[in-house]
């Protein structure tokens, strides 16, 4: 599984939740996850979680670290499982640090603010998930928090979003040999 953190400045506006656009934009074929910081707009055309464009919620930021995971598979309730589980590595991570936070489903909390924002949907060809930690928590649409007031340090945010990666690569990739050790029962 690739792991790229990429380094410019990318506004994440929906258009990036579209099979192989890790591929398109930065050479890297197969199953990823990709990191950026970068504000969020997203605009509702491009939302894909209709409870949100029903209760008309936008999603917006000033400063987020995102990562965009797509795998070549077809099970959406496989991804939902997979988008928690970056969400728990992400908790698990950031809690190392000291940072007692709460989860509920695929979202973060800081002292009842919102410290993330996350999906998890399906393409032709792939499943992909975008999830977002805000980095500072100005104008965001609800009470939030962000890396920043949790202490974490503006120029270790590349740091963090390899981390991450790395972690939820791994664990991956310790669920394809654990699927392969096992022999049938029955």
């Amino acid at each position: 599984m690739h792991v790229y953190f990429a380094p410019q400045t990318i506004l994440y506006d929906g258009t990036q939740l579209s099979s192989l656009w890790a591929y398109r934009s930065f050479g890297l074929l197969g199953d990823s996850i990709v990191a950026f910081r970068g504000p969020c707009r997203v605009h509702f055309d491009h939302m894909v979680d209709l409870e949100d464009v029903r209760a008309q919620s936008p999603i917006y930021g000033d400063d987020m670290l995102h990562f965009i995971v797509e795998h070549f598979d077809h099970d959406l309730e496989r991804a939902v499982l997979r988008q928690r589980l970056l969400v728990a590595i992400i908790r698990e991570i950031l809690e190392q640090k000291g940072h007692g936070l709460q989860r509920a489903g695929d979202d973060l909390y800081y002292q009842e603010r919102k410290l993330s924002i996350s999906i998890a949907t399906a393409t032709p060809v792939s499943t992909m998930i975008h999830t977002a930690l805000n980095i500072t928590a100005e104008n965001t649409p609800v009470p939030a928090a962000g890396l920043v007031e949790l202490g974490w340090p503006v120029a270790l945010i590349p740091e963090l979003a390899r981390e991450i990666g790395r972690a939820y690569a791994d664990e991956m990739q310790g669920v394809k040999r654990s699927r392969c050790k096992v022999r049938g029962v029955g």
